[in-house]
């Protein structure tokens, strides 16, 4: 069974929906630390000469409490009405802008604003608007040992949840080791996506999944699914 293990990101790139599409369950890591400046509460979509930050804000609290215990400031229909006035600007010509902003305001609007709650919300209506059939896990319901962290974490919740193939994202390349992996009898893989990314000012940028929706619309990003390889960890 494939699984992967992630932080809850708000709108994520292409690549992070592929992995959703390509694993049989996805486990959403929402017990771990709340990192400022990371992909939790933002991500970057199209400016006029490159790309800016949609961002979410977030309560100020303790540095060290986990994701699933920090708060949005925003939740239902003033996030929705924020995060259309963000984008309205950006994306005033493309093609599928009324369909995406209807979906968008769909999938944010449910009161929510615990961070964890919210963006698995989002996370999981994403999957189902675009047809993506694995089983969603929650980190903080899989009883595990609190001393763990980092790989042995997630080699420990894999085992857990009857993991035979773990698959990450490139940047986790220098977080796992194949041979750790191999001696706990799992395989180790990273998915590439091969979508190109965005040219935003000379530089080629991965944008959120909002981007290709807004360019693409639903059919058009259900298409780049299976537009992945999974490379040997």
């Amino acid at each position: 069974m494939k699984v992967a293990v992630m932080q809850p990101y708000f709108f994520p790139y292409i690549g992070y929906i592929q992995l959703m599409y390509a694993v049989d369950a996805f486990v959403i890591f929402d017990d771990v630390q709340y990192i400022n400046r990371g992909w939790i509460n933002r991500n970057r979509i199209r400016g006029e000469s490159g790309p800016i930050w949609l961002t979410m804000p977030v309560r100020k609290a303790s540095r060290s409490l986990p994701i699933n215990q920090r708060f949005y400031e925003l939740s239902g229909a003033d996030c929705v009405r924020y995060v259309e006035r963000c984008l309205s600007t950006s994306y005033a010509k493309a093609d599928y802008k009324a369909e995406s902003m209807r979906l968008i305001s769909a999938l944010l609007d449910h009161g929510e604003s615990n961070v964890a709650t919210a963006n698995t919300r989002l996370l999981t209506g994403l999957a189902r608007m675009l047809g993506i059939e694995c089983e969603f896990m929650l980190s903080s319901q899989i009883e595990k040992p609190g001393e763990l962290k980092g790989q042995a974490k997630v080699l420990d919740i894999c085992q857990r949840v009857g993991a035979t193939h773990y698959v990450n994202l490139p940047g986790g390349k220098a977080l796992y080791d194949a041979s750790t992996f191999e001696e706990a009898g799992l395989s180790l893989s990273f998915l590439n996506t091969l979508v190109a990314p965005a040219v935003l000012g000379g530089e080629p940028q991965y944008l959120s999944i909002i981007d290709g929706l807004m360019h693409k619309g639903v059919v058009g990003a259900k298409a780049q699914l299976t537009l992945y390889e999974l490379q040997a960890g």
